[in-house]
């Protein structure tokens, strides 16, 4: 018997080339500032102007260190055991953070989302969510990231293409920076009022006054004297926006922007980012940790029903 021989057509082998670990890349450029955004998690890998640097990168082959740059949906922050009643039916996530049993940031960080529209300063990725262990709802989303000369903005857009009342959350998780100064020697300010006491397994306990503690950001405390893995809210709009703000000894700044559907911010310090040591993390949030189970901030889509809001980094004293 003859055996059969296969013959792979030549545009099915591998390439030689490696792709980065963040898939697809888009670069944007708007005068002398440049974004670069992966397909994976439609995550944010750079924004700089210059040779100055605004957000935390990492070289191809690492996957997003800490969550860095990615979309966090249909939940932001923990699901804690990721065990949530649904109407009445309890609905089981994966666990997805075995060391604190719970089901962190959401179903998109290791989805490949796919280019719908790109311009030169500007980029649309598209993916979605189908109903799968814990989530049964299908949901349309999008992410627009789109380069000015006033600085980035990202649109998120998410659709109910399904037939139930799906809830849902919203955030992303980027890391801030101004790349001529120590991140440590930074200062970061934020004016929300209260923040999120949790336990051992960072599962929310209370919602406690800032005043007083380690966690008030009114003043700007210096990145490198703090330790923070924290859910911030009662924050006061800024000109019709929240914002939290990293400014360098020189006196310019970078803002994290959002618009008041983002009414809660994560901030997150490490001294082990890979490359940089001393990192901090402002996540813009539309809800709060466990939100699924205790409804803060928690949103819905009926079916047909879309949702769009609009986060954003504004360098401060960098012309572009």
């Amino acid at each position: 018997m003859t055996e059969a021989v296969f013959t792979a057509p030549t545009d099915w082998l591998p390439q030689t080339q490696p792709h980065p670990a963040s898939g697809e890349q888009h670069v944007l450029t708007f005068g002398s500032a440049t974004v670069r955004v992966g397909s994976v998690a439609a995550v944010l890998r750079e924004y700089s102007i210059g040779d100055v640097h605004f957000t935390e990168t990492w070289t191809d082959e690492v996957v997003a260190p800490f969550g860095c740059g990615i979309v966090l949906t249909p939940w932001p922050n923990r699901v804690v055991k990721g065990r949530w009643d649904n109407n009445g039916t309890v609905e089981q996530l994966d666990i997805t953070e075995p060391a604190r049993n719970a089901a962190l940031h959401g179903l998109m960080r290791n989805t490949v989302y796919t280019a719908m529209a790109t311009t030169e300063n500007s980029v649309t990725l598209s993916a979605p969510i189908y109903p799968q262990h814990g989530y049964p709802f299908t949901l349309d989303t999008s992410v627009t990231y789109r380069l000015t000369a006033e600085g980035l903005t990202v649109t998120h857009r998410l659709v109910n293409i399904g037939t139930g009342r799906a809830p849902f959350g919203l955030g992303t998780h980027p890391f801030l920076k101004i790349s001529s100064f120590p991140t440590a020697d930074l200062r970061l300010t934020s004016n929300a009022r209260t923040y999120i006491a949790v336990d051992e397994l960072l599962s929310p306990v209370s919602a406690d006054p800032v005043d007083g503690t380690p966690s008030d950001l009114r003043h700007g405390p210096r990145v490198g004297d703090l330790d923070l893995d924290t859910a911030y809210t009662g924050l006061d709009l800024i000109d019709g926006e929240h914002r939290a703000v990293l400014t360098a000894p020189d006196g310019s700044s970078v803002q994290m922007w959002a618009e008041p559907i983002f009414g809660w911010q994560q901030i997150f310090t490490t001294d082990s980012f890979p490359g940089s040591g001393v990192a901090v993390a402002v996540e813009p949030m539309t809800c709060g940790i466990d939100a699924f189970n205790n409804g803060n901030g928690l949103l819905h889509l009926e079916p047909g029903q879309a949702f769009e809001g609009s986060w954003g980094i504004r360098p401060v004293g960098f012309p572009v």
